[in-house]
């Protein structure tokens, strides 16, 4: 059967105290309703819509190229209004699921549970037990235990307002029944609003009973509404990566100190130390070592980093290839284009950009190398430069297997250092050097015998 997933997004926020939309404020690095549609594409045949008001260009803008049907809600007249708004792009035979695009962690698998209690008799709600339920709408049930009603605080008797369960917005229902209440609600009320929860009182009235998954971990319908609880599902959001990542056998030094903003798959054996953020799309593989305060990946880039690897603290890596036994920092930097072969080394102040370098080559110390070809056991000197960039083009430096550049040389590419061959400290190298030759590029010292140091007056 067919299920519409209307997401509600429509509003302001005005607590976030942003000119960014609430639902595009980050969560891990994506907007709130990137969550909460990746969760609703998980479920088999849906179709999403998203009713959208506050901000509503740049929340398409946000979502340029997906597969959405976009609603428009001019004047944000309740919940009940905005689902009114998508009633026209509702399969009659199907199913309508409401999700809420300020609640990002509810599961795939509590939605799966949900929209399997629906049937000709019976709608779905979505609950939750609060300790201290203080602010949300009561569940109220009948002797039987049966759902009659939804009572709101401001409403509720002094009894219900006792009542732990509570209701959380996210609800279920045959189409054709929804439907056929939607024109029964009401703005009769303080507001002036048509709210979403009166179709449980209008379900019930109507021979539809209602069926509860009631769920313990209230962080799944967390909504957010300002910058602290926008910290505290951050939190909670790391934490469920963190318990997933040492359920795989990862070991963290400290659960709460781990930030992972886009994908991260690792092999066995893996240690992360404090303070790390993973963004875009890395793979670890066996025996990875990641030091403290490493920053790894970028935003829809992808970083592997093969078996063995240690990288140590302080080290950013925003898109490379690293092959097996490579040892990179600390404080190193590798951008994007950078491809290490096995058991290379990238040592402290080192910075590379669209270089490849070479099989058990090392760049140990305060070098840059970008837009270079590096081949196999090669040794570059600490404050080794290639000078890539003539301020309109960039060009390519080449250095070849068993290679020496000694410290302190730049290298003004174009540029082939050959095989074997040796550089001399201190050389600035604008022509190819030959396998095995020695080049020197400096000017000659000059000593000045029994020369005098100003003094001070």
């Amino acid at each position: 059967m067919n299920i519409d997933v209307v997401i509600l997004a429509a509003g302001k926020g005005s607590r976030m105290k942003s000119q960014l939309p609430k639902v595009l404020q980050p969560l891990a690095g994506r907007p709130l309703l990137a969550h909460v549609l990746e969760t609703a594409n998980a479920l088999d045949d849906v179709r999403c819509h998203i009713v959208i008001g506050h901000g509503a260009e740049q929340v398409k803008a946000a979502f340029a190229g997906k597969s959405i049907s976009w609603i428009t809600q001019q004047e944000q007249k309740g919940t009940g209004h905005a689902v009114m708004m998508a009633a026209s792009e509702l399969d009659l035979q199907g199913i309508t699921l409401v999700l809420y695009g300020d609640v990002p962690l509810v599961k795939v698998e509590t939605l799966q549970n949900l929209l399997g209690r629906v049937d000709d008799n019976n709608m779905a709600l979505l609950t939750v037990e609060l300790v201290k339920p203080s602010g949300y709408g009561r569940i109220v049930r009948d002797e039987a235990g049966k759902v009659i009603a939804i009572v709101e605080e401001k409403d509720a008797t002094t009894a219900q307002k006792s009542i732990n369960e509570v209701n959380t917005g996210i609800l279920a229902i045959k189409t054709s029944q929804l439907l056929a209440l939607l024109p029964q609600l009401s703005d009769n009320n303080a507001q002036k609003e048509y709210y979403l929860t009166d179709v449980i009182a209008l379900s019930v009235a109507n021979g539809v009973a209602v069926n509860c998954l009631c769920i313990q971990d209230e962080t799944e319908v967390q909504g957010v509404n300002d910058k602290k609880q926008l910290m505290q599902l951050e939190r909670a959001y790391q934490q469920i990566q963190a318990n997933r990542l040492m359920d795989e056998g990862v070991t963290l030094a400290d659960a709460s100190r781990l930030d992972i903003r886009g994908e991260l798959t690792t092999g066995q054996d893996v240690f992360i130390d404090i303070n790390c953020v993973f963004s875009g799309k890395v793979t670890l593989g066996n025996n990875v070592s990641i030091g403290p305060n490493c920053v790894i990946g970028e935003k829809g880039k992808q970083v592997f980093i093969g078996n063995h690897v240690e990288i140590k603290a302080n080290s950013i890596i925003e898109e490379a290839q690293i092959a097996e036994g490579c040892v990179i920092g600390p404080y190193a930097r590798l951008r994007p284009g950078t491809v290490l072969a096995a058991d290379a080394k990238i040592g402290n102040f080192v910075e590379t950009k669209k270089a490849n370098i070479g099989k058990g080559s090392k760049v140990n110390h305060l070098t840059y190398i970008g837009d270079a070809d590096i081949g196999e056991a090669v040794n570059i000197g600490a404050g080794t430069i290639t000078c890539n960039y003539d301020g309109v083009n960039k060009f390519k430096t080449i250095i070849e297997d068993g290679a020496f550049i000694g410290s302190n040389t730049s290298l003004v590419a174009p540029v082939k250092v050959g095989k074997a061959a040796t550089v001399g400290a201190g050389s600035t190298i604008n022509k190819d050097v030959d396998d095995e030759a020695l080049a020197v590029a400096r000017a000659r010292q000059k000593n000045i015998e029994g020369w005098q140091r100003p003094v001070k007056k």
